[in-house]
């Protein structure tokens, strides 16, 4: 990840006022539905790729997994984690998730959550992917759906600041997207849906399920929820090696 906003002190201080922060899994709007795409972990040995405050590392361990390594690049991320979700059988790494080099065939799931929008590289992250797993593997995966991507991720407002629309503009020309989030610029990529399944398919995995998450009924009482409902924000998909 060439950009890493994530050890800017301003933007950690916001992004740490979260939902998601202070409330970890439960706070997580897609939690509801990721949670039942996890697979089995007992007895597994698991990467989690952008791992942030390590919610994903925990719940691993709390269902039985062997070992967990959970790589971000954020320092400020990790430095939480490994206070407040340490164990025996975790390992916090601190690098871009695209430099790291890895056995092949050494883990049993590999799980990534809202990392790979922030990956320039799809294709040779998802070839890398299916050499650490081992045959019969899992990825999991969550990231911003293509259409939230393609034109910028902010909606149109009319005068008075209520949101009329989203739009959807510049849908097949991939690459490099310039966004606000926390009101603050950053980089991601966008990539069509083609690009996202066809490149999966290319090496080797098989699609097990496609999600793209929605609030459910009691999430529809916090604040802006409803918006939700109104344009996919992201899609996940859990697939295995052949």
């Amino acid at each position: 990840m060439s950009e890493n906003k994530y050890d800017e002190e301003g933007f950690f201080a916001k992004y740490a006022q979260m939902t998601r922060s202070q409330q970890g899994l439960r706070g997580a709007g897609e939690w509801w539905l990721l949670k039942q795409m996890m697979p089995d972990f007992q007895g597994q040995r698991v990467l989690d790729l952008g791992c942030g405050y390590g919610w994903h590392c925990q719940y691993a361990m709390e269902q039985g997994a062997a070992y967990v390594m959970g790589v971000d690049c954020a320092k400020r991320m990790l430095d939480i984690a490994r206070v407040q979700h340490s164990d025996p059988h975790i390992e916090y790494v601190h690098a871009a998730i695209e430099d790291l080099h890895l056995p092949e065939n050494s883990f049993d799931i590999v799980i990534s959550s809202l990392a790979m929008h922030y990956v320039a590289d799809y294709e040779q992250m998802m070839t890398k992917i299916h050499g650490w797993l081992r045959t019969g593997g899992t990825l999991l995966m969550s990231f911003e759906h293509p259409l939230f991507t393609a034109n910028g991720s902010d909606w149109i407002y009319d005068e008075a600041g209520h949101k009329l629309h989203f739009p959807l503009d510049h849908y097949f020309q991939e690459g490099k997207r310039e966004a606000f989030f926390l009101a603050e610029r950053i980089t991601k990529y966008h990539r069509t849906l083609t690009t996202y399944l066809n490149t999966l398919l290319q090496r080797g995995f098989v699609l097990d399920q496609i999600i793209e998450p929605y609030p459910n009924e009691e999430m529809l009482e916090w604040e802006g929820m409803k918006d939700e409902l109104r344009r996919p924000m992201m899609l996940m998909i859990a697939a295995h090696k052949q």
